[in-house]
């Protein structure tokens, strides 16, 4: 995983998910408002207690999840 250093889980935090400096503000909102087509800025805008780097470091641990591979294998029968 790349240094992540503002992306914190705590299980008494937002259920353990993964969020910005240990905020109630999850990887996956700030990922989701870019994703539904908000900028950066906008999204700086509706939380003003986050930083731009939260928002980056947010989109490379969402990217760094996407690239993790499951590989099954097959039970012995």
């Amino acid at each position: 995983m790349p240094e992540l250093d503002r992306i914190t889980q705590q299980p008494d935090v937002m259920g353990g998910k993964a969020c910005i400096r240990g905020m109630r503000v999850t990887v996956g909102m700030l990922v989701g408002q870019i994703g539904a087509g908000r900028s950066v800025d906008e999204v700086l805008a509706d939380f003003p207690y986050i930083e731009r780097e939260d928002v980056m470091q947010a989109l490379r641990y969402a990217a760094w999840l996407a690239e993790q591979r499951e590989v099954q294998i097959a039970g012995i029968r």
